[in-house]
C-alpha cells in the first residue's frame, strides 16, 4: 500500500517514512506541493499525509488539487500550528483528519490505520 508524505521538513519526512515502513507500507515522500503533484501522477496511493505550512504553495493548495484530481484519495493533514482555524479549514477543505505535530509514532499509525480502514474500497489490508 503506497502512502505519500508531503512536508518541507526532512526530519518529518524521514520519521514518517521510518514509522510507516516498519508497518509494511510503501512510503514515498515529497518536500513541496509541485513534487507531490508529480508523485501523484506517477503512481496510485491509498493515503496522502500533508503538512499545511510549506513555502511556495501550502497544504491547502495541495488539498484543493487532490480533491479535484483524486477525489477518493483520503488526506490526513498535519501541522505544528494546530489552531482551531487551521484544523477547521483543513477538514472543510476535504481532509479526513488532522494530526498535530509533533506526534508520536503511535499517534501517526493510529491516524493512518483509521484513514485506510474508513476509506471506501481500501479494507485496511496491506
Amino acid at each position: 500500500m503506497n502512502i505519500l508524505v508531503v512536508d518541507d521538513d526532512p526530519i518529518v519526512l524521514a520519521s514518517c517514512k521510518r514509522v510507516l515502513e516498519t508497518e509494511g507500507y510503501a512510503v514515498f515522500t515529497a518536500s513541496s506541493v509541485p513534487e507531490a503533484v508529480t508523485a501523484l501522477a506517477e503512481r496510485e496511493y491509498v493515503l496522502l499525509l500533508a503538512d499545511i505550512k510549506m513555502p511556495e504553495y501550502d497544504g491547502y493548495h495541495l488539498l484543493g488539487s487532490v480533491k479535484k484530481e483524486h477525489p477518493s484519495l483520503p488526506v490526513i493533514v498535519m501541522s505544528g500550528f494546530p489552531t482551531g482555524e487551521i484544523v477547521s479549514a483543513s477538514l472543510a477543505g476535504g481532509a479526513l483528519s488532522f494530526v498535530p505535530k509533533p506526534f508520536t509514532p503511535e499517534e501517526l499509525l493510529e491516524a493512518v490505520r483509521a484513514a485506510i480502514r474508513t476509506s471506501p474500497g481500501r479494507g485496511g489490508e496491506k
